[in-house]
């Protein structure tokens, strides 16, 4: 089975995302004739002497007029050594809540810098949320190298100055690749650009089959939390109690020893079912339903670990969030905290300090936390919450906040 890279492709507006993303299909034979015939059709219509690749991907109407990305595009293509799941997210400040939510479920990140512009403020601010979702890999792609004549200088200089914000943030120098290119030409797309020579590097395309993905979910501790109780109204299986979820990870064996959240009871796994077929073990993305060998009582939202491995449990959490609503983040009103499965009632008793994305500069003690804003926050919970810290286990170190009354996501966080 070929192993699946998810990529958050981000960027300013008019970086040319979409015509990266596009430019892909096109090279890797991902397009049906008709596709491309028709692509080839649109933009002659345009008045575009060659394929407009961004038509590709910016399916709304609102964004063709406007010529942007607005919503989360998800598009699918492989090759031989590799699967490929690609986020297109907006690049205009106003949907950065789009970009956050493309980049949560990503391993990687491709930000796209207009050669002619360099890095901007929306550059730092997707970098960083890249960093605080600890995305395996950040590859900047410096894009429009045509319009600087394919200038060395101008490359190095937009290297210097995200290399310095890198360092500044943490973030580690190994996993920060850096690609001259340009999407509409197809330089340093698929092969090495003869436009570019002083680039000793890999095409894009190269680098992304290469990548080592770490599997890193299944050497976690083992976090499964109940999605829904099984129970069978045959005469055959009158006995079947199964608590089914996804297990967010480590692994899990027939005879182990768990401990049930919030109860704490102890017991053993009598046995796995998976895809309708009973297991001696399953692993981290796998879908699953477990027995126990005690009765217990357990509901949706409850976690089964393991015995000696369990998370913190608190109702105190310290988290870094990303405010995503036009009305700024209230002091001690109520909204709704969803982890995983379970939503629980929630109150940020404090923003410890507010984050500039390019300057990392902190306002401490602010009141409030406004559209956009990165913070540092002190979060109480009605009830109890198990998580580990977001750098340990994404899965459980990561949470939505949500309005009571309008339903709405208004942030997400992560646990420190």
């Amino acid at each position: 089975m070929k192993q699946v890279l998810r990529i958050a492709i981000t960027g300013n507006v008019d970086d040319g995302k979409s015509t990266l993303i596009g430019r892909l299909l096109y090279e890797t034979k991902s397009l049906p004739a008709d596709k491309v015939e028709d692509l080839i059709r649109v933009s002659k219509r345009r008045g575009f002497d060659s394929p407009d690749f961004s038509l590709l991907t910016d399916g709304l109407l609102a964004e063709r007029e406007q010529g942007i990305t607005i919503d989360v595009a998800h598009v699918y293509f492989q090759t031989p050594q590799r699967k490929f799941i690609v986020a297109d997210t907006p690049g205009h400040e106003q949907y950065t809540r789009n970009m956050v939510t493309g980049a949560s479920t990503s391993n990687v990140a491709l930000i796209l810098i207009d050669a002619r512009n360099g890095s901007l403020l929306q550059t730092y601010r997707h970098f960083f949320i890249s960093h605080i979702l600890r995305l395996s890999t950040v590859f900047v792609c410096v894009n429009k190298m045509d319009l600087v004549d394919y200038s060395e200088t101008r490359f190095g200089e937009i290297v210097d100055s995200l290399f310095s914000f890198a360092q500044r943030l943490g973030f580690p120098s190994e996993k920060l690749i850096f690609v001259p290119l340009s999407a509409s030409l197809g330089d340093n797309i698929t092969t090495i650009s003869q436009n570019m020579s002083w680039y000793k590097g890999k095409p894009i395309l190269e680098l992304l089959e290469t990548l080592d993905i770490e599997s890193s979910r299944n050497a976690q501790l083992f976090r499964f939390q109940v999605q829904h109780v099984l129970r069978s109204k045959l005469p055959e299986y009158h006995d079947y109690r199964g608590y089914a979820g996804k297990i967010a990870s480590g692994k899990i064996s027939v005879g182990d020893a768990v401990t049930i959240l919030p109860s704490q009871f102890t017991t053993n796994i009598s046995g796995i079912d998976f895809a309708g077929t009973e297991v001696q073990s399953a692993q981290a993305g796998e879908s699953v339903s477990i027995r126990l060998e005690k009765d217990l009582d357990l509901s949706r939202g409850d976690m089964i670990v393991k015995e000696n491995d369990l998370p913190t449990i608190s109702r105190t959490v310290e988290a870094r969030v990303c405010w995503l609503n036009e009305r700024p983040a209230k002091l001690r009103s109520r909204y709704l905290l969803q982890h995983g499965v379970r939503r629980i009632l929630a109150k940020i008793d404090q923003v410890k300090s507010v984050i500039h994305p390019e300057l990392l500069e902190e306002k401490q003690d602010s009141e409030s936390l406004s559209l956009n804003d990165i913070g540092d926050t002190i979060i109480t919970t009605a009830t109890e919450l198990f998580y580990d810290p977001y750098e340990k286990n994404k899965s459980t170190g990561a949470f939505i906040l949500i309005d009571e009354s309008t339903n709405d996501t208004v942030a997400v966080g992560v646990i420190i």
